[in-house]
């Protein structure tokens, strides 16, 4: 068993006893590739912007519980919205 001060993984973060961070999976990387997939799609008609504001703010919503300012401001900022 490992000691807290390791970091606990739970529902997509790690957890350590002074703050929390993203998983690999929830990330930049996953997410970037996804966004500019959805960013084509309503770039070129095929989803709504509704849609697609979906899929930025669900994301947003998920790794705020994080610290994640950094990874957030870094992830949006290529897109022009």
């Amino acid at each position: 068993m490992l000691p807290t001060r390791c970091g606990i993984p739970w529902l997509g973060f790690v957890v350590y006893p002074t703050h929390r961070r993203a998983q690999a999976a929830q990330r930049g990387s996953g997410f970037t590739r996804r966004l500019s997939e959805r960013y084509r799609e309503w770039q070129d008609g095929l989803i709504s912007f509704g849609e697609f504001d979906a899929s930025v703010q669900g994301w947003i919503n998920h790794v705020r519980f994080a610290d994640s300012w950094r990874l957030r401001e870094h992830v949006l900022r290529p897109f022009v919205f």
